[in-house]
């Protein structure tokens, strides 16, 4: 998973419109294996979001934190994850995320699902 990979999707605004996204994601692994730092920018036409991530696996329980840039939110990230999938919960004051991320060999789907701010995004990503 560590490395850089890039692609595209859908993102599904509040207003419940959709425009389609270029993405660019980075991941690099820490913590004697058990870290990971994740950078994720996508932007379309009229949107753009920057999420950064710091996460830290016990046993398949994941915890840690993000922050999205260009609106200046920060909160915490707890989930599941193994053998490639993942998934977590984003919660924020006024805001909570559903983030699936699945990875197998060089292909990786990541999907988000929110109730304010934006509804989600579908992205696929391939290493670069």
């Amino acid at each position: 998973m560590a490395g850089n990979w890039s692609g595209g999707g859908t993102v599904t605004l509040d207003d419940g419109s959709t425009e389609r996204i270029r993405c660019r994601a980075s991941y690099a692994v820490g913590a004697g294996g058990t870290g990971l730092n994740l950078n994720l920018l996508c932007a379309s036409d009229s949107y753009k979001f920057d999420l950064r991530g710091n996460v830290v696996a016990d046993h398949g329980a994941l915890s840690g934190s993000w922050s999205e840039a260009s609106r200046g939110i920060t909160g915490s990230l707890e989930g599941r994850g193994t053998n490639g999938n993942f998934q977590v919960v984003a919660s924020a004051a006024g805001f909570t995320a559903n983030l699936t991320l699945t990875t197998r060999g060089n292909r990786q789907s990541v999907v988000i699902r929110a109730e304010t701010g934006f509804r989600g995004a579908t992205i696929s990503l391939s290493r670069v």
